[in-house]
Formats: structure tokens, sequence, C-alpha cells
């Protein structure tokens, strides 16, 4: 998923960043691309990192069997 942003202000080391509907999102200035500044368009993408979650899946699936070859 994209997301287009707008960068409507600074305020200190924080920038407010706009989507279409008029919802904010502050982030830090420092995350921006160099030389950003007002009024420039950004792009998030969004999505899952589905390796980290099966990964998740393996490591719990393997703690659990420990567990209970412990108890066996």
């Amino acid at each position: 998923m994209k997301i287009k942003l707008t960068i409507d202000r600074f305020e200190g080391e924080i920038a407010v960043l706009m989507n279409a509907d008029n919802h904010s999102i502050n982030w830090p200035k420092n995350n921006l691309p160099q030389n950003s500044q007002e009024g420039d368009i950004i792009f998030f993408n969004i999505s899952l990192n589905e390796s980290d979650e099966n990964e998740k899946k393996f490591m719990a699936k393997d703690i659990l069997n420990e567990i209970l070859k412990e108890d066996s």
C-alpha cells in the first residue's frame, strides 16, 4: 500500500505530514529525505513482512516443542 503525504509544516525536529483526508502524522524530521521542505509530497510504502512473521511462528513452535519434550 502506498500512502501519499504532504509536508504541512515543521515544529522543531518534528515534521507534520498530512494525507488527503487531512489526518496528520508527526514524523521525525531527520527521517525524511534530505532537503525536504514544506509543501513537498512524499510517499510511504506499507507492507507486511511475511518472512519475519513465518520465522516468528516457527520459533514459537520450536519453543513449544522444547517445553513439551521437557515435560515428557
